[in-house]
């Protein structure tokens, strides 16, 4: 199981060696690297150093200037920006779904383009997003995409629709999600310094239906990877752009 993806192809290739199957939850595309402010899509256009300026003015929280300076950038590109940006990731996409293992069991990321997976999803690998498949004969619900938040990301959604989603998946024995529950130790980033955002509906529905295993990313470097809320354990699968490394689930 694999999440935050964020554009690494060579691990995804071999994320499902000797597993049932993958599950990924999200965010495939890489636009701008934290971590190393060289990689991603804003970078290839703009250069490390806007890229290095744009994390700070996140990373303080000054979200007006950093879309000041997006737009500053932006009025000296050729091209309408949308079209850049869709070329780019596509760019990606053509990459990254062709490393998917068969088979392979994905949901969205915030950052991801959802109207774009259906052309590059091939027969191996199924799309679910408020919905519920059996997997090694246990039931899996899936659940793609953020809440809304200044960083105005491609697949925010207002939490009213997220939690119908929640409530269409139901009773699941694994709960999968590409953002955690609500809860102050799973959704804060100690790198970013910040509280990402968290569903209360995904919180509230762990604890009315106990699924065995609620399962997310997002929070790429989270006070806690794990925890247990009731008869559920919560687990981080992790920041699989940095640490190459998926998560086994067993049983």
């Amino acid at each position: 199981m694999v999440s935050d993806v964020h554009g690494n192809a060579r691990d995804l290739a071999t994320a499902g060696d000797g597993a049932d199957a993958l599950i990924c939850l999200g965010d495939l595309v890489l636009f701008l690297d934290y971590a190393d402010h060289s990689r991603g899509i804003f970078p290839d256009l703009f250069g490390a150093g806007n890229a290095h300026r744009l994390v700070e003015l996140r990373t303080a929280r000054r979200f007006q200037e950093a879309r000041e300076l997006g737009a500053r950038l932006w009025a000296g590109v050729g091209g309408d920006r949308a079209t850049v940006i869709e070329q780019a990731v596509r760019k990606q996409y053509a990459e990254l779904f062709a490393a998917f293992p068969t088979p392979t069991y994905a949901t969205y990321g915030n950052v991801d383009m959802p109207q774009l997976w259906k052309e590059y999803a091939g027969p191996g690998t199924t799309v679910l997003d408020g919905e519920r498949v059996e997997i090694g004969g246990r039931v899996f619900g899936f659940v793609g995409g953020g809440l809304r938040t200044p960083m105005r990301t491609p697949y925010e959604i207002s939490d009213e629709e997220y939690a119908a989603k929640i409530e269409a998946v139901g009773e699941v024995d694994v709960l999968c999600t590409h953002i955690p529950p609500e809860v102050p130790d799973l959704v804060y980033d100690t790198v970013a310094r910040r509280f990402e955002r968290g569903s209360r509906a995904l919180l509230d529905a762990i604890r009315r239906t106990r699924p065995r295993y609620s399962l997310f990313g997002h929070v790429h470097q989270p006070l806690a990877r794990r925890m247990r809320i009731g008869a559920t354990e919560c687990v981080n699968v992790g920041h699989f752009a940095g640490s190459g490394r998926p998560f086994v689930l067993e049983w």
